[in-house]
């Protein structure tokens, strides 16, 4: 599908519906982060609510990251010739049944499949959603819309997912469910009534949207975010026992580690964007860069609580940084098919999610304690650092291949 392009209006009132229309898309993304999250908070009581263990319980987190890989390029090939604000509807409306049927389950097993279906939306939305947010303002401010779109995710994980724990211990676990489905019912209802109409260009269809797999940047960016995000995740999943047993800090103080993780994610997203629309590969190269950094003073400084707290936050920034700027280079990457390509996005952060949680798991089972995820972080963003470069000097020789003028020589008798 071509992406919808920027209507060109410039006045006061065309800025304000854009910027209610950018508010309602940042809130299903909000709903999103919350429902992602929130299981990992209150694995305990739903563990304790089925008679069930732990790690059992765990699946109901797996499962809905398979949703999210598996929908988001299934759901946007099938659906290319819908209207897009139609579908974001339906996506919405699929969220709030998912989480719905969450908090009804009645046995674990069922409850892991409403997380996987909770989970097919996900990937699908932030990518169509990404590439309306584009289309609603000049092209020089995509990198700051598609920002707007991914702060209802980052604050999420500010306030959103603490809150949700808390109401959920309190309440009981089924609570924080419904109130996610309460949220995508409403976003539901923003969307239909501040977005505008995007309808499917003709050349839209299944095979239209595959045809972002046939372009080797596509998979250079869904690879550098495969192996370069997962860095990130290699820390944030040990994040509350590196807390409490290396940084020595109390229990209580996990929820303001995390919340210190979602304001630098929130910060990120808000500066990343102008980053992004100055430069995309830049954008990129630099993130990881900088990532690596940032997760080496964490790996030296782990012991230290001031440090510590600083370079979590840092953490939080890069992250948010690189999420952002791949999520527009995969537009650039694919105009012809930018939905797929920009939901695709999630489905690699998600395979990164599973790949730093578990190389940061063999770390530490190999006794090299908590803070070695940080080394495993450093390396995973390296590597991802190099799948950049080389994605960039293939771009670079594959333009100067075909910018090269074409030499007709004379033919001989």
């Amino acid at each position: 599908m071509t992406p919808p392009a920027y209507s060109g209006a410039t006045s006061n009132r065309d800025r304000r519906a854009a910027t209610k229309a950018l508010a309602a898309l940042a809130l299903g993304g909000f709903g999103i982060g919350v429902t992602e999250f929130a299981t990992m908070g209150l694995v305990p009581q739903i563990a304790a609510s089925f008679d069930v263990s732990i790690p059992a319980t765990g699946h109901a987190i797996t499962f809905y990251a398979l949703g999210v890989v598996v929908g988001a390029p299934l759901i946007v090939s099938l659906a290319a010739r819908l209207p897009r604000k139609g579908l974001m509807i339906g996506l919405m409306v699929a969220l709030a049944a998912g989480n719905a049927l969450s908090a009804v389950a009645p046995s674990a097993g069922l409850l892991v499949a409403a997380r996987f279906l909770a989970g097919l939306p996900h990937g699908a939305y932030f990518g169509i959603a990404a590439v309306v947010a584009a289309a609603l303002v000049p092209p020089g401010r995509r990198g700051r819309a598609v920002a707007k779109i991914m702060i209802g995710l980052t604050v999420a994980n500010l306030g959103g997912v603490p809150i949700a724990t808390a109401v959920g211990q309190q309440a009981g676990w089924r609570s924080a469910y419904w109130a996610v489905t309460v949220i995508a019912v409403i976003t539901a209802l923003a969307v239909h009534r501040h977005v505008p109409r995007i309808a499917a260009t003709r050349d839209a269809g299944v095979l239209g949207e595959l045809r972002a797999f046939g372009r080797i940047q596509v998979w250079f960016a869904l690879f550098t975010g495969m192996i370069g995000f997962g860095g990130m995740f290699a820390v944030y999943s040990y994040i509350s026992p590196t807390t409490t047993e290396v940084t020595g800090l109390p229990e209580s103080a996990v929820p303001w580690m995390l919340a210190v993780f979602g304001l630098g994610q929130t910060v990120g997203a808000l500066v990343g964007g102008r980053f992004v629309d100055r430069s995309v590969p830049g954008s990129v190269i630099g993130s990881l860069i900088a990532s690596a950094l940032v997760l080496a003073l964490f790996g030296l400084t782990a012991t230290l609580p001031v440090p510590a707290v600083a370079s979590v936050f840092l953490i939080g920034f890069t992250s948010q940084v690189l999420a952002g700027a791949l999520q527009v280079h995969l537009m650039d990457a694919s105009p012809d098919a930018p939905s797929l390509a920009s939901a695709s996005n999630h489905s690699a952060l998600n395979i990164a999610n599973a790949a730093g949680a578990w190389l940061g798991g063999l770390a530490i089972t190999a006794g090299w304690g908590y803070a070695s995820t940080a080394w495993v972080g450093v390396a995973l963003s390296l590597t991802g650092l190099a799948v950049a470069l080389i994605s960039v000097a293939v771009f670079r020789v594959s333009r100067r291949r075909s910018s090269s003028p074409v030499t007709v020589g004379r033919s001989r008798d």
